[in-house]
C-alpha cells in the first residue's frame, strides 16, 4: 500500500440509487407511467469518497473507501463508478450473503419525492470491516464517517483512527432518533450537522447565528472537539472549543441540493488533509457544497478543484 500521500478514507455506505420521474407519485395500489429513470451511484460513504476523489485529482492527496458491497451487478456498477472518480477501493469488501444497498426513489413533477432504502450489505458492516481496513484507517490523515452503517462499526473505526492521530469527521446523517452512542461523542474531532440534524441532536433550530452558537455549545459539551453547523443559505457557524466564527454563504443559483452535504464534507476533508486550519477548511467546504447545488445528481454533482478555487477567488470572504 502506498504511503507517500496524505490519505482521506471514507468508511461508510455504498448504494445504487434507482430514480424514477413521473408527473405524480402513485397512490397506494396504483401504477403510473413514468417519464424517465436513472441508475446511479449513491450512499453517503461512496458519495463523499467520490467527491473527495474528484477534488484530489492531480493533487498529493489520496482517497480510498472502506465498506461493503454485494457480489452482484449493482456492486460491480458501484466499483466502476467509484474508480472513475479516482477512489482506491482496496479496503472495500464484497459480501457473498448480502446484496449491495439500493435506494428506490420516486420524484414527481414538483420535485416531491418518496424514497425506500434497502441497506443490504451496508447494514452488515461491523468491526470485522474495521479490522480488514485497519492499515488504511491507521494511515488516514482524515477519516470520513456517516450514519448509514451501524454505529458500533462507526465507533470502532473512529477509535482506531484517532489513536493514530487522524482527524475524525462525522456527518450525523441520517440523524438517529435515539441519538449517538455515548462513547462515540468522545471520538469525534469534527461533527457537521445540517439544520434538521442540528435540531434532532440538540432541540435547537439554527435559524440565526446565535441559535447555531447555542447548538454548538451543547454539542461541544457532549465531547466533540469541533462543531460545524451547516445553515444552508445562511452559511456555516463553526466552533473549535476555543475560537468560533461564521462563514458567509456563496451566492449561486441552486438547482439541486441533494449533493451539497456530501460535497461539503469532501471539501472539508480535502482541505484538512492538506494541513489547512479549520476556518480555511470551512470556506473550502462551503464552496464545494455551493457548487454541488448547481448540477443535478449526487456524486456527479461534485466539483473539481479548479471550479472551487475560481468560486473562492470570485467571492472572497469579507
Amino acid at each position: 500500500m502506498p504511503n507517500s500521500k496524505p490519505l482521506i478514507l471514507s468508511f461508510g455506505s455504498i448504494n445504487i440509487d434507482v430514480t424514477a420521474r413521473a408527473v405524480r407519485l402513485p397512490l397506494p395500489g396504483e401504477t403510473v407511467h413514468g417519464e424517465s429513470y436513472a441508475v446511479m451511484l449513491g450512499g453517503k460513504g461512496s458519495n463523499q469518497a467520490a467527491a473527495a476523489g474528484r477534488l484530489a485529482s492531480g493533487s498529493e492527496v489520496q482517497v480510498a473507501l472502506a465498506g461493503r458491497i454485494g457480489q452482484d451487478g449493482f456492486g460491480a456498477q458501484a466499483r466502476q463508478e467509484l474508480e472513475r472518480f479516482g477512489v482506491d477501493l482496496s479496503p472495500l469488501r464484497e459480501d457473498a450473503s448480502h446484496a449491495t444497498g439500493i435506494a428506490l426513489i420516486g420524484i414527481d413533477g414538483s420535485g416531491e419525492n418518496c424514497i425506500t432504502v434497502v441497506g443490504g450489505a451496508n447494514m452488515a458492516v461491523d468491526e470485522t470491516d474495521v479490522d480488514a481496513a485497519s492499515d488504511w484507517i491507521e494511515r488516514a490523515a482524515v477519516l470520513l464517517l456517516q450514519l448509514e452503517v451501524p454505529q458500533q462499526a462507526v465507533l470502532a473505526a473512529a477509535r482506531k483512527a484517532r489513536i493514530k492521530g487522524a482527524i475524525v469527521v462525522l456527518d450525523p446523517a441520517p440523524a438517529p432518533e435515539k441519538g449517538l452512542l455515548d462513547a462515540l461523542w468522545q471520538e469525534i474531532d469534527i461533527i457537521t450537522p445540517n439544520e434538521s440534524e442540528t435540531f434532532q441532536l440538540t432541540g435547537i433550530r439554527p435559524e440565526t447565528v446565535e441559535d447555531a452558537a447555542r447548538a454548538a455549545d451543547l454539542l461541544l459539551a457532549k465531547g466533540v472537539k469541533s462543531v460545524l453547523v451547516k445553515m444552508g443559505s445562511r452559511g456555516v457557524f463553526w466552533h473549535d472549543g476555543t475560537r468560533s466564527g461564521h462563514s458567509a454563504p456563496f451566492y449561486i443559483e441552486p438547482i439541486d441540493t441533494v449533493a451539497a452535504g456530501d460535497c461539503f464534507n469532501a471539501g472539508l476533508a480535502f482541505a484538512l488533509a492538506q494541513g489547512k486550519p479549520l476556518s480555511e477548511a470551512v470556506r473550502v467546504a462551503s464552496a464545494c457544497g455551493a457548487l454541488a447545488t448547481t448540477r443535478h445528481g449526487a456524486a456527479d454533482a461534485a466539483p473539481a478543484w479548479d471550479a472551487v478555487a475560481a468560486l473562492m477567488n470570485a467571492q472572497p470572504e469579507a
